[in-house]
């Protein structure tokens, strides 16, 4: 069975590969850019995840342009519901994909983080396949959480300090002053 799997980044790739290979899947994985804040950080992770995918034998699409204009106008006055936005965004790019490109299924690696919702990504990703036509394939993959960073750690891989957009720039790194 073919299929597409969205990849977040490399680090986070390294447990669902090895857990969807060893079901028997012939995985691909696909790049989504246009909600990762600022670029430089976007070229980071798509050139360690180029570099993981070329050792492993990964064939990789990675989504063309940097549509952070579009990404930002989908989420500007709706910031409390940013994740399902972006959940929505790559999923839907990711099963058009699949679709079109006569995968079997599709899956994410968002499914590894211990810090993105579950529930939410199933439930988003399961309406999409029911639009497209194409599987989802759901897997909890949080309890290789601790063999994924061990084995990127291990491999070298830049290890990127937030989810992606930035408002999750902000969220890790802007802490207000206390007005004492």
């Amino acid at each position: 069975m073919n299929i597409l799997l969205h990849t977040c980044c490399g680090p986070c790739t390294i447990y669902p590969l090895r857990i969807l290979r060893s079901e028997g899947f012939r995985v691909t994985g696909f790049f989504y850019r246009h909600n990762i804040h600022p670029f430089t950080e976007c070229r980071k992770r798509e050139d360690t995840l180029n570099t993981y995918a070329a050792s492993v034998g990964l064939p990789l699409m990675v989504q063309e342009g940097y549509d952070l204009e579009g990404f930002l106008r989908n989420v500007v006055f709706r910031e409390k519901h940013r994740c399902d936005i972006c959940y929505r965004s790559r999923l839907e790019e990711t099963a058009i994909r699949a679709r079109n490109g006569g995968f079997d299924a599709f899956s994410s690696t968002l499914l590894y983080s211990r810090y993105q919702r579950h529930d939410r990504i199933r439930e988003i990703a399961e309406e999409l396949a029911t639009e497209y036509g194409v599987a989802f394939i759901y897997r909890d993959f949080r309890s290789g959480w601790t063999e994924g960073i061990v084995e990127s750690k291990r491999l070298g891989m830049y290890r990127q300090p937030y989810c992606g957009c930035i408002y999750s720039e902000k969220d890790r790194y802007y802490k207000e002053r206390s007005s004492s």
